[in-house]
Protein backbone atom coordinates (compact mmCIF):
# COMPACT_ATOMS: atom_id res chain seq x y z
CA UNK A 1 0.00 0.00 0.00
CA UNK A 2 1.29 3.38 -1.05
CA UNK A 3 -0.92 6.41 -0.38
CA UNK A 4 -0.45 10.13 -0.99
CA UNK A 5 -3.51 12.13 0.04
CA UNK A 6 -4.73 15.40 1.47
CA UNK A 7 -7.23 13.48 3.62
CA UNK A 8 -6.53 12.37 7.23
CA UNK A 9 -4.53 9.15 7.44
CA UNK A 10 -5.84 5.95 9.03
CA UNK A 11 -2.89 4.31 10.82
CA UNK A 12 -4.94 1.22 11.72
CA UNK A 13 -5.78 0.55 8.06
CA UNK A 14 -2.14 1.07 7.03
CA UNK A 15 -0.92 -1.23 9.80
CA UNK A 16 -3.55 -3.87 9.03
CA UNK A 17 -2.42 -3.93 5.40
CA UNK A 18 0.96 -5.44 6.41
CA UNK A 19 -0.20 -7.90 9.05
CA UNK A 20 0.03 -11.57 8.22
CA UNK A 21 0.31 -14.95 9.90
CA UNK A 22 3.95 -15.34 8.83
CA UNK A 23 5.01 -12.14 10.56
CA UNK A 24 5.91 -12.07 14.24
CA UNK A 25 6.53 -8.33 14.30
CA UNK A 26 4.69 -5.27 13.04
CA UNK A 27 6.26 -1.84 13.54
CA UNK A 28 4.32 1.33 12.73
CA UNK A 29 5.80 4.82 12.74
CA UNK A 30 3.49 7.84 13.03
CA UNK A 31 4.91 11.21 12.09
CA UNK A 32 2.83 13.86 13.82
CA UNK A 33 2.82 17.65 13.98
CA UNK A 34 4.36 18.81 17.23
CA UNK A 35 3.51 22.15 18.83
CA UNK A 36 7.04 23.56 18.98
CA UNK A 37 10.33 23.80 17.14
CA UNK A 38 13.46 25.73 18.04
CA UNK A 39 11.75 27.48 20.93
CA UNK A 40 8.87 28.68 18.74
CA UNK A 41 5.21 27.71 18.88
CA UNK A 42 4.19 25.70 15.81
CA UNK A 43 0.58 26.26 14.76
CA UNK A 44 0.46 23.84 11.82
CA UNK A 45 2.42 22.25 8.98
CA UNK A 46 1.67 22.35 5.28
CA UNK A 47 2.96 19.74 2.86
CA UNK A 48 3.25 20.17 -0.88
CA UNK A 49 4.23 17.40 -3.26
CA UNK A 50 5.00 16.76 -6.87
CA UNK A 51 2.42 13.99 -6.57
CA UNK A 52 3.20 11.79 -9.58
CA UNK A 53 6.91 11.74 -8.75
CA UNK A 54 6.26 11.42 -5.02
CA UNK A 55 4.15 8.29 -5.53
CA UNK A 56 6.82 6.87 -7.85
CA UNK A 57 9.53 7.55 -5.26
CA UNK A 58 7.44 6.09 -2.42
CA UNK A 59 7.18 2.89 -4.48
CA UNK A 60 10.96 2.98 -5.01
CA UNK A 61 11.55 3.33 -1.28
CA UNK A 62 9.27 0.41 -0.53
CA UNK A 63 10.73 -1.77 -3.30
CA UNK A 64 14.33 -1.09 -2.27
CA UNK A 65 13.54 -1.91 1.37
CA UNK A 66 11.97 -5.18 0.27
CA UNK A 67 15.24 -6.12 -1.41
CA UNK A 68 17.54 -4.75 1.30
CA UNK A 69 15.71 -6.39 4.20
CA UNK A 70 14.27 -9.48 2.51
CA UNK A 71 10.68 -8.66 3.50
CA UNK A 72 7.51 -7.98 1.54
CA UNK A 73 5.06 -6.29 3.90
CA UNK A 74 5.71 -2.54 3.84
CA UNK A 75 3.06 0.19 3.63
CA UNK A 76 3.54 3.96 3.40
CA UNK A 77 0.96 6.75 3.62
CA UNK A 78 1.82 10.45 3.48
CA UNK A 79 -0.37 13.53 3.89
CA UNK A 80 -0.29 16.66 1.81
CA UNK A 81 -1.94 19.96 2.58
CA UNK A 82 -2.56 21.36 6.05
CA UNK A 83 -1.72 19.12 9.02
CA UNK A 84 -2.64 20.62 12.38
CA UNK A 85 -0.81 20.04 15.67
CA UNK A 86 -1.32 16.49 16.91
CA UNK A 87 -2.39 15.17 13.51
CA UNK A 88 -0.57 12.51 11.51
CA UNK A 89 1.42 13.36 8.38
CA UNK A 90 3.23 10.05 7.79
CA UNK A 91 2.47 6.40 8.50
CA UNK A 92 5.05 3.71 7.78
CA UNK A 93 4.19 0.12 8.68
CA UNK A 94 6.59 -2.78 8.30
CA UNK A 95 5.99 -6.42 9.15
CA UNK A 96 8.54 -9.21 9.27
CA UNK A 97 9.05 -12.57 10.92
CA UNK A 98 11.39 -10.97 13.50
CA UNK A 99 11.30 -7.62 15.33
CA UNK A 100 14.83 -6.38 14.63
CA UNK A 101 14.29 -6.37 10.87
CA UNK A 102 10.91 -4.66 11.24
CA UNK A 103 12.35 -1.88 13.44
CA UNK A 104 15.40 -1.34 11.22
CA UNK A 105 13.42 -1.34 7.97
CA UNK A 106 10.84 1.09 9.39
CA UNK A 107 13.58 3.44 10.57
CA UNK A 108 15.31 3.29 7.19
CA UNK A 109 12.02 3.86 5.37
CA UNK A 110 11.49 7.16 7.19
CA UNK A 111 15.06 8.25 6.44
CA UNK A 112 14.73 7.44 2.74
CA UNK A 113 11.34 9.14 2.46
CA UNK A 114 12.77 12.34 3.95
CA UNK A 115 15.76 12.15 1.61
CA UNK A 116 14.38 11.27 -1.84
CA UNK A 117 10.62 11.81 -2.01
CA UNK A 118 9.58 15.21 -3.45
CA UNK A 119 7.35 16.28 -0.58
CA UNK A 120 8.07 19.64 1.02
CA UNK A 121 7.09 20.84 4.47
CA UNK A 122 6.30 24.39 5.56
CA UNK A 123 6.22 25.10 9.29
CA UNK A 124 3.82 27.78 10.45
CA UNK A 125 4.61 29.61 13.69
CA UNK A 126 2.69 32.17 15.67
CA UNK A 127 5.01 34.81 14.12
CA UNK A 128 5.56 33.54 10.56
CA UNK A 129 6.57 30.50 8.55
CA UNK A 130 9.50 28.75 6.89
CA UNK A 131 10.08 25.98 4.37
CA UNK A 132 11.94 23.13 6.04
CA UNK A 133 15.15 21.98 4.35
CA UNK A 134 14.92 24.88 1.88
CA UNK A 135 17.13 27.22 3.88
CA UNK A 136 20.13 26.54 1.64
CA UNK A 137 18.30 27.57 -1.53
CA UNK A 138 19.00 31.12 -2.58
CA UNK A 139 16.37 33.06 -4.50
CA UNK A 140 17.11 36.42 -6.03
CA UNK A 141 13.53 37.61 -5.80
CA UNK A 142 10.03 36.53 -4.89
CA UNK A 143 9.16 35.72 -8.53
CA UNK A 144 12.06 33.25 -8.73
CA UNK A 145 10.99 31.71 -5.42
CA UNK A 146 7.41 31.28 -6.69
CA UNK A 147 8.71 29.73 -9.92
CA UNK A 148 10.92 27.29 -8.01
CA UNK A 149 7.98 26.17 -5.90
CA UNK A 150 5.45 26.08 -8.76
CA UNK A 151 6.15 22.42 -9.51
CA UNK A 152 5.51 21.51 -5.92
CA UNK A 153 1.75 21.84 -6.09
CA UNK A 154 0.00 18.59 -5.37
CA UNK A 155 -3.11 16.85 -6.44
CA UNK A 156 -4.78 14.14 -4.44
CA UNK A 157 -3.32 10.86 -5.57
CA UNK A 158 -3.27 7.33 -4.28
CA UNK A 159 -1.66 4.23 -5.58
CA UNK A 160 -2.23 0.75 -4.27
CA UNK A 161 -0.97 -2.57 -5.43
Amino acid sequence: MIILTDEPLDPVAVTDSVRGDGNGAVVTFLGTTRDNFGGKTVTRLEYEAYDVMAVKKLHEVRDSLRVDYGIEDIAIAHRTGRVDVGHISLVVSVASPHRVVAFEACHEAVNRIKTIVPIWKKEWFADGSRWVACEDHEFTDEAERRHAHAGRRHAVGAADD
